[in-house]
C-alpha cells in the first residue's frame, strides 16, 4: 500500500488532521471509548473510597485490584487481537468492537444499579477486554492512513485525545459519583457515550488487511511468546516497547494512588482528586502535542531522554513536596489551592505528566515506522501485552509495598521514580541511538536555529550518497538532525576521534577515513565499508573537500566520490550548509579558542535534486554545491 498523499494544509499543523476523514473518526472513536472506560472506572473508585461500598481498611486493596482487572485482558487477549488486526480489514473490526462496548455498557448500568461490587469489577474487566482488542487496531491503522511526516503528529493527537478523555471521563465520574442518584445517572451516561463512539466508528475509512493469509493461532500462551520473539528481532523496537511499558507502569501507579493520596496526605476531598487528575492528564496531553513541534514533523527519538530526565526530577521533588505538606485540615479544591505547598505539588504532577508525554509519543511513532506493515498490528499487540504485564505489576507492587511493607503512598511513588532512573539508564545504555539523537537534537535546538529547504529530494529508501560542504566539527550532527533517514557519515578520522562526538559517530555507524598516504590499509578498509553500506541500502554522506574550511570558502572537491560511484553507482544528492562560518565550532579565529557566540543563530541546510551516478563527477557536484551555498558562509 502506498503512502497517503498529503497537501500543504494538512502538513501545516497536526491539528489539521482533525478535519480529515482519514484521521478524525478514529480520533473520536478512541476519544469516546477512553472517556467511557474512565467515567465508569473513576466513579467506581470514588464509590469505593468515599461511598462505603467496601470496608475502610480494604480500600487500597480494592482500588488496586480494580486497576489490575482493567489491565489484565490486555495480557490475555492482545495476541489474538493483533493477529485479527493484521488478517482482517480494520474499520469493520473497530465497528464490531464498538457494538460490544454498547452491550458492556448496558451490563455496567445493571451492575451499578444493583451496587454489586463483584459485578462492577466484572464489567470493568469486560471494558478492559474490548479496549485490548481496539489497541492494535488504532495504532496499526495510523501508518495506513497517514504519511510518515504525520506520524508523530497523529500519535501525539491520539495520546492527547486519550488523556483529555481520561481527564473528562475522570471529572464526569467524580461528578456523577457525588450525585444522590448515582446509579441512574452513571447508567445512562455510559450507554449514551458507547452509542456516540459506535456512530463515530462508522465513518472510519477502509484499512485493508495487511496479511490476509495469516493463520490465526488460538493458543494464547504460544502465540504471545512467538510474537514477543518476533518483536525482539529488532532491538530498538523491542526496547522502545519496554520504555512505553515502563511509562505505563509509572502512569498507572500515579493515577491509581491519586484518590487515596489526596485523602491521606493532602487532606483533600473529591474535588481535589479531580483537580490533581486534571493537572496531570492535561500535562500529558500538552507534552504529547509538544513532540510534533520539538521533533520537526519527523520521528525524533532524541527527545525521549529529555522526557525521562525531566520526569525523574519532577518525581523526586514531588516526594519532598508531599512530605512537607500540612494535611491536618480537610479541604476542597479552593482551600487546597490556598494551602502552603499546594502549587508545588500541582507543578510537580504537571511536570511528570508533560515529560511523560514527551517520553512515549516518539516511541510509539518509532515502533510504527520501523515495523513491517504486514506484522505491525502484532508488534503493537506485543506492546500491549508487555504494557499490561507492567501495569498489572504496578498494581501488585502497590499492594505489596502499601499493604505488605507498610510504605506510605509518597514512599511508594519515590521508589518508582528511583527505579525509573535505573530503567532509563539501562535503555539508553543498551541502545545508544537514543542518547546520540538527544545530543544531535540538543545541538540543533540550542546553539542553532536550523531551517531546511529541498530535503524532500533525499530518497526515502534505498542507497544514495549525500555530498556537502564542510564548515565545522558539528556539520555531521546538524545534517543527522535534519535528514529523516539515518545517515552514515564518511568522515576524516581525527574528527571521528573527538571525545563525546566520537560516541555519536560510532553509534550512527560513521565510517572514518584517512588519506591513502597516511594509512593505505585504513583507506581501503573505509572503501570496503562504503561498498557494503551502499549494497545494504544505506544512506551515506561525504564531505568531498576532505577537511574543514580554514577561511570560510569552499575547497576543491576531491575525486574520492568518483571512486565510490564507479564501484557502486547510486544517486547523489548535493547539499549545502549556510551560516555556520564564525560559529564556535568553525576555524574562524581559531577553533575552540573563542567564547561561545551566535547562540541560536540561523543555519540553513539546503538540497538539490539527485544527480545520476553517471553525471556525478567531483567538479560537477562541486559546482552544484557552490550554487546551493551562494554567498552565505
Amino acid at each position: 500500500m502506498s503512502a497517503p498523499q498529503i497537501n500543504s494544509e494538512a502538513d501545516a499543523s497536526q491539528f489539521q488532521l482533525l478535519r480529515q476523514r482519514r484521521f478524525a473518526p478514529l480520533f473520536f472513536t478512541q476519544f469516546f471509548g477512553a472517556f467511557n472506560d474512565n467515567l465508569f472506572r473513576n466513579a467506581m473508585t470514588l464509590m469505593f473510597v468515599y461511598g462505603g461500598l467496601v470496608a475502610a481498611d480494604s480500600v487500597n486493596t480494592f482500588v488496586n485490584a480494580a486497576a489490575g482487572l482493567f489491565i489484565l485482558p490486555f495480557f490475555l487477549f492482545s495476541a489474538l487481537a493483533g493477529q485479527l488486526a493484521d488478517k482482517y480489514e480494520k474499520s469493520r473490526l473497530i465497528r464490531i468492537i464498538k457494538v460490544c462496548e454498547i452491550l458492556i455498557a448496558l451490563l455496567g448500568a445493571l451492575a451499578v444499579y444493583s451496587q454489586n461490587v463483584p459485578f462492577m469489577l466484572t464489567v470493568l474487566f469486560l471494558l478492559g477486554t474490548q479496549s485490548a482488542f481496539f489497541g492494535p487496531l488504532k495504532y496499526s491503522i495510523l501508518p495506513q492512513h497517514l504519511h510518515e511526516s504525520e506520524l508523530v503528529g497523529g500519535n501525539a493527537q491520539i495520546e492527547m485525545g486519550t488523556f483529555v478523555s481520561i481527564l473528562l471521563g475522570t471529572i464526569a465520574g467524580g461528578v456523577v459519583a457525588g450525585l444522590d442518584n448515582v446509579s441512574l445517572f452513571l447508567s445512562v451516561f455510559v450507554v449514551m457515550v458507547a452509542l456516540v463512539g459506535y456512530t463515530s466508528s462508522r465513518f472510519i475509512p477502509l484499512a485493508p488487511a495487511t496479511e490476509p493469509d495469516l493463520a490465526v493461532g488460538w493458543n494464547v500462551a504460544r502465540e504471545t511468546w512467538r510474537m514477543v520473539g518476533m518483536a525482539r528481532e529488532n532491538r530498538t523496537v523491542f526496547l522502545s516497547i519496554l520504555g512505553i511499558s515502563w511509562f505505563w507502569l509509572l502512569g498507572s501507579a500515579f493515577i491509581a494512588q491519586i484518590p487515596n493520596l489526596t485523602r491521606l496526605n493532602l487532606g483533600g476531598g473529591t474535588t481535589v482528586v479531580t483537580l490533581i487528575l486534571a493537572v496531570f492528564t492535561i500535562a500529558i496531553a500538552l507534552g504529547s502535542l509538544a513532540c510534533e513541534r520539538l521533533s520537526g514533523q519527523k520521528v525524533e527519538i532524541g527527545i525521549v531522554p529529555m522526557g525521562a530526565f525531566g520526569l525523574s526530577l519532577a518525581g523526586l521533588d514531588l516526594f519532598f513536596a508531599l512530605t512537607q505538606f500540612d494535611s491536618s485540615a480537610p479541604v476542597q479544591w479552593l482551600g487546597f489551592l490556598a494551602s502552603d505547598g499546594a502549587i508545588r505539588v500541582l507543578v510537580d504532577f504537571a511536570l511528570i505528566g508533560f515529560f511523560g508525554g514527551m517520553f512515549i509519543v516518539p516511541l510509539y511513532a518509532l515502533i510504527q515506522l520501523r515495523t513491517p506493515e504486514s506484522r505491525r498490528a502484532r508488534i503493537i499487540a506485543v506492546n500491549n501485552v508487555i504494557n499490561s504485564v507492567f501495569m498489572v505489576t504496578s498494581a501488585v507492587l502497590a499492594i505489596a509495598f502499601l499493604e505488605g511493607a507498610g510504605f506510605t503512598i509518597p514512599q511508594l511513588l519515590l521508589t518508582l521514580i528511583v527505579m525509573n532512573v535505573a530503567v532509563s539508564a539501562f535503555i539508553f545504555y543498551t541502545v545508544p541511538e537514543f542518547a546520540m539523537r538527544f545530543l544531535v537534537w540538543l545541538l540543533s535546538h540550542s546553539m542553532y536555529r536550523v531551517r531546511h529547504d529541498g530535503l524532500a529530494h533525499i530518497p526515502d529508501e534505498g542507497p544514495a550518497v549525500l555530498v556537502c560542504n564542510h564548515v565545522t566539527f558539528v556539520d555531521a550532527l546538524l545534517l543527522a538532525g535534519a535528514v529523516r533517514r539515518p545517515v552514515r557519515f564518511i568522515m576524516f578520522k581525527p574528527i571521528f576521534d573527538i571525545p563525546v562526538l566520537n560516541f555519536v559517530f560510532r553509534t550512527s555507524r560513521a565510517i572514518p577515513i584517512q588519506g591513502r598516504s597516511e594509512d593505505a590499509a585504513a583507506y581501503e578498509a573505509a572503501f570496503a565499508q562504503i561498498r557494503a553500506g551502499l549494497a545494504a541500502g544505506d544512506l551515506l554522506c561525504i564531505f568531498p573537500e576532505g577537511a574543514l574550511t580554514r577561511d570560510g570558502e569552499m575547497q576543491r572537491f576531491r575525486p574520492g566520490i568518483e571512486r565510490i560511484l564507479s564501484e557502486t553507482p547510486v544517486p547523489v544528492v548535493p547539499m549545502a550548509l549556510k551560516g555556520l562560518w564564525g560559529s564556535f565550532f568553525s576555524h574562524h579565529e581559531g577553533v575552540f579558542s573563542k567564547p561561545f557566540r551566535r547562540i541560536w543563530s540561523r543555519v540553513d541546510i539546503v538540497a538539490a535534486p539527485a544527480v545520476p551516478a553517471m553525471q556525478a563527477t567531483a567538479s560537477h557536484l562541486e559546482e552544484l554545491v557552490r550554487g546551493l551555498r551562494g554567498d552565505a558562509r
